[in-house]
């Protein structure tokens, strides 16, 4: 077996350069490719601080995406303090003994284990536990950055939507069920549909009107989705995620939507009176609808 072993979070340009080395040294060797993955993640584990850390894709996304590259097999570890104690000779010495590991992929950046402090390290604690070694080549940038989990959740957070596509390598989404809102938007000639989450830990985008492709009852759509507090009917309003739908008028509470993060608009603003916010949505449209054009 021919592991490639990490949490993988996005599974973005950096994990498919890996993903895709590791797809074809197994089939070079004749032999299965397995990835050996996390859960939870392990800053929320170790470190009190990051229970504010979310993540760019859930377990579900990050095993689908893994698999559709060609990978074999996926195994999901749990992550507890416990594992975490587990020397890095200890661990290869595990995927050799559980998983019949023979070979080992090892990122220029790839630490695991309680002792290792370097690659180095990590790569002499996998020759110790008889596996051979292959070395994953520099990941390249993109946009001038070099990719990484961390660059493309600050990103989001940023609102730059565009720039965390380009080094996810896909455009940015969120699933969740149409719940039940205060049907503001209707009375105003904009009706949204509005998300809750199935994974409360899945990164939302800063606060911000976003031009979005939609899908829901098997259709692909366009719409514009606001996330934020809607400072204009209220102070102290919970954050929510909601999403007009171009040309679309049906009955979907109860039902999936996926929003995928095309453009930013604009921030979210607090405007003088629901006439100016109305105003607003309707320039905010024909921006989109601008856009949508062009990708027709």
């Amino acid at each position: 077996m021919v592991v490639a072993t990490g949490f993988f979070d996005g599974v973005h340009t950096g994990h498919r350069h890996v993903i895709q080395q590791l797809v074809r040294t197994a089939a070079v060797l004749g032999d299965e490719s397995m990835v050996v993955t996390f859960w939870p993640h392990p800053r929320n584990v170790l470190q009190k601080e990051a229970r504010s850390l979310r993540l760019l894709t859930t377990l579900a996304e990050k095993k689908r995406m893994l698999l559709s590259m060609g990978v074999d097999r996926v195994e999901v570890l749990d992550f507890t303090r416990e594992f975490s104690k587990m020397t890095s000779e200890e661990y290869f010495l595990m995927l050799k003994k559980n998983y019949d590991a023979t070979v080992v992929l090892l990122g220029y950046d790839n630490r695991m284990g309680c002792d290792a402090e370097s690659v180095d390290d990590v790569m002499r604690a996998a020759l110790t536990a008889g596996l051979e070694v292959v070395k994953t080549e520099m990941i390249p940038s993109v946009g001038g950055y070099a990719v990484s989990s961390t660059k493309i959740r600050q990103k989001l957070e940023e609102g730059d939507v565009r720039s965390a596509s380009d080094m996810l390598g896909y455009t940015y989404s969120l699933l969740g069920v149409v719940v039940a809102g205060n049907r503001l938007g209707r009375t105003i000639g904009f009706p949204t549909a509005n998300m809750q989450l199935y994974e409360p830990l899945k990164l939302v985008p800063a606060n911000g009107v976003y031009f979005v492709r939609v899908r829901t009852l098997g259709r692909n759509l366009y719409g514009m989705c606001n996330i934020g507090c809607r400072p204009t009917v209220g102070t102290g309003n919970s954050r929510t995620i909601e999403t007009h739908i171009f040309g679309f008028d049906e009955d979907i509470y109860g039902l999936d939507l996926e929003i995928s993060f095309l453009d930013k608009i604009r921030d979210e603003v607090r405007f003088r009176s629901l006439e100016d916010l109305r105003m607003q949505l309707e320039k905010d449209k024909e921006i989109c609808l601008s856009l949508m054009a062009d990708k027709k």
